[in-house]
């Protein structure tokens, strides 16, 4: 069940990175700013901003399966409608379904890891799950901007269809829920947002971290092939080498959730794989040998991702795990959703294509911030005292 959910979330990695991939063909196209690549990029994640939390507690009342496959359709859909658009309002409108999609997909792929592993090393199977996201960017990075600079933009999207198209298939034909799930995660047969006040400040404390240290991420690999263009890489060079550390990352990610769970301190994982992952972002922008330092920067992204996504199943009730995640991944989606574009407006602003790589590495860096948080929240509920039945 984890290759079926790791093959079907690789498909939203390669979908979310396809308009980086074909950025420049497409600021010539349609005279764009780098500002308004950054909304098109922004566009994919910023419904989440909304739907995100109603769509967690759909998990209440349907299966999981059966809303990621509805996701998937939606990303079908919209990479259609872009690969067709013939103006930059027509190309957000077929991002937006996209991203709609793949927020229903990244949801409830993350509650089906939680439904089959928690209670067991429940950060090694997240750190492999969401080195899925990586290897999607990473195969988008190696090879939409080559197809598309030897034909057409439009085909990156058409082919990005497709992989979502068989990513449906096979979590149609092959995915099923764990024995005994129902009676665990029995809940309320009714969609509801309904949680107590102390899971609400958990999940929104995980939902920062997780925030922040995905728009570091997400911003490096927008904005890093553009800045390697200016070095004077070609298209299709920046993006392999941007690829380097994403595929370092493919060993390290879970490597890192496998480490959280032996040493059983999480946080210390994530933060020194943060701190460490931002210095290595700046070399890239200030050193000459970018690859090298892409493949460290890789190496330390790894230690944070399995043990930041396992926080919260590892806090909350069985039953508020759906909508936990759900509120999580709305602050993921405000938080990222706004990063790509602040990232783009610095970069005209500064006139330095080096600026969104500056801005990667601080906002990776700030992600340790809302661990002491989380923290104390966990540590208050477990000295709460008990209530006596009266």
């Amino acid at each position: 069940m984890l290759g079926v959910i790791f093959i079907t979330r690789s498909s939203m990695g390669f979908m979310f990175q396809s308009v980086a991939s074909v950025a420049p063909l497409m600021v010539q196209e349609f005279r764009l700013t780098y500002g308004q690549i950054g909304v098109l990029m922004g566009l994919f994640l910023f419904p989440g901003t909304l739907i995100a939390l109603p769509g967690g507690a759909l998990g209440r009342r349907f299966s999981s399966q059966r809303i990621a496959l509805t996701g998937l359709a939606l990303m079908v859909l919209g990479a259609l409608v872009i690969a067709r658009s013939e103006s930059f309002p027509m190309a957000c409108l077929g991002r937006l379904l996209s991203g709609t999609g793949g927020i229903f997909l990244n949801l409830f792929l993350a509650k089906m890891v939680a439904d089959w592993f928690t209670g067991k090393e429940i950060a090694t199977a997240m750190g492999v799950m969401l080195t899925s996201w990586p290897v999607g960017i990473g195969l988008a990075l190696v090879t939409l901007g080559r197809l598309a600079s030897a034909s057409s933009w439009r085909l990156g999207m058409l082919i990005t269809a497709a992989v979502a198209a068989i990513a449906f298939v096979l979590l149609a034909a092959l995915y099923r829920d764990p024995a005994g799930l129902a009676r665990r995660a029995r809940g309320p047969d009714r969609i509801t947002l309904a949680m107590p006040g102390r899971e609400w400040a958990l999940s929104l404390a995980a939902g920062v971290a997780w925030a922040l240290f995905n728009a570091g991420f997400i911003v490096l690999v927008s904005f890093g092939p553009a800045f390697l263009v200016t070095r004077g890489a070609s298209i299709g060079q920046a993006g392999f080498l941007v690829s380097l550390g994403i595929w370092t990352s493919i060993v390290s990610v879970p490597a890192g959730g496998l480490l959280a769970d032996r040493l059983g301190k999480p946080n210390l994982v994530i933060t020194a794989g943060c701190l460490v992952t931002a210095v290595f972002i700046v070399l890239v922008a200030v050193l000459p040998g970018p690859a090298l330092w892409l493949v460290l920067a890789g190496l330390a992204v790894g230690a944070a991702p399995g043990a930041l996504m396992a926080l919260l199943p590892r806090a909350l009730a069985p039953q508020h795990v759906s909508t936990g995640l759900g509120v999580l991944y709305s602050v993921f989606y405000l938080v990222t959703a706004f990063a790509q574009p602040l990232a783009g407006l610095a970069r005209d602003l500064s006139g330095s294509a080096a600026m969104p790589v500056f801005f990667a590495a601080a906002v990776t860096a700030m992600t340790t911030v809302a661990l002491p948080v989380f923290d104390r929240l966990v540590r208050g509920r477990s000295a709460a005292p008990a209530v006596m039945p009266s």
